[in-house]
C-alpha cells in the first residue's frame, strides 16, 4: 500500500513544481519579454535549475503556452459575463496597483511576440488558434445571451466580432495608439451586441484604461497578479 502513495506524492511534487515555473514565467515573460526571456531566467526565479524546466516542458514556446492557459483558466474560469452590467463597485474599472497593470501590459507585449513566431510554425499556430478559440467561445456565450432576437448573424459571428474588436483595441494600446481606451472599447462592444440597448448604459468614469482585455478579464487577471505578488512578499 505503500508505493501508490510514494507515486501520489512525486505527482504532487511535479505539479508544485510545474506550477512555480509557470508563475515564475508569467514574471519574466512580462518583463523580459518572449524573445528577452530564456529558460535559465525562469528556472532561476521559480528556485529550481534548468533541468526541472525540461523535466515539465519541451521548450520556451510550450511554457509560454502554458502560461496561456493559466491566463485564460483565470480570465473564463467564473463564466461568461453582461457586457451591459452596470458595476456596483466603484473600483470596479481599476485594475490594482502600477506594478500589475505594467505586468498585464508586459505579457500582452510578450503575446505579440509570440504570436508572430507561432504564425511561422505550423505546429505552434495551431496550438496558439485552440487558445484563442478559447477566447472567442467566451465571447459566443456572452453573444448567446444578450443579442437581440431579431439578430441576422448567429451567435458564433457575433461573438467572432466582439473578440475581434477586443483583440483589435489592444493591438492599437500596444502599438501606442490612444484612439481607444477601455471604456470606448466596451460601448463599441455594446453597440455590436445590441444597438437598441447601447445608450442605456451610463459611464461610471473608472474604466478609462489602455484597452488590453474587457474590463472583467483585465480584473480577474489583476487579482491573480496581485495574490502571487503578495504571496512572493510574504515568502521573502
Amino acid at each position: 500500500m505503500a508505493a501508490p502513495t510514494s507515486r501520489r506524492s512525486r505527482q504532487e511534487s511535479q505539479r508544485l513544481t510545474r506550477d512555480a515555473l509557470i508563475l515564475a514565467a508569467r514574471t519574466v515573460f512580462s518583463r523580459d519579454g518572449y524573445h528577452g526571456a530564456s529558460l535559465e531566467l525562469i528556472a532561476r526565479e521559480a528556485g529550481f535549475s534548468k533541468g526541472a524546466v525540461y523535466s515539465n516542458f519541451d521548450g520556451k514556446a510550450t511554457l509560454f503556452l502554458a502560461v496561456m492557459d493559466a491566463n485564460l483558466e483565470t480570465a473564463l474560469a467564473d463564466g461568461s459575463w453582461d457586457l451591459f452590467e452596470q458595476p456596483d463597485d466603484v473600483d470596479a474599472g481599476r485594475y490594482g496597483s502600477d506594478e500589475v497593470v505594467e505586468a498585464i501590459r508586459g505579457f500582452a507585449l510578450a503575446t505579440l511576440e509570440f504570436i508572430a513566431t507561432a504564425a511561422r510554425d505550423g505546429a505552434l499556430v495551431v496550438e496558439l488558434g485552440k487558445r484563442m478559440s478559447q477566447l472567442t467561445d467566451a465571447y459566443v456565450a456572452i453573444a448567446a445571451q444578450s443579442r437581440p432576437e431579431d439578430e441576422i448573424l448567429a451567435s458564433n459571428e457575433v461573438g467572432a466580432l466582439l473578440a475581434a474588436l477586443d483583440q483589435g483595441a489592444a493591438l492599437l494600446a500596444l502599438s501606442g495608439s490612444t484612439a481607444l481606451d477601455e471604456r470606448v472599447t466596451r460601448a463599441g462592444m455594446r453597440r455590436l451586441l445590441d444597438p437598441s440597448r447601447a445608450g442605456e448604459y451610463e459611464d461610471d468614469g473608472t474604466a478609462t484604461g489602455p484597452a488590453l482585455h474587457d474590463r472583467v478579464i483585465q480584473r480577474r487577471i489583476a487579482a491573480a497578479i496581485e495574490e502571487q505578488l503578495s504571496t512572493e512578499e510574504a515568502r521573502s
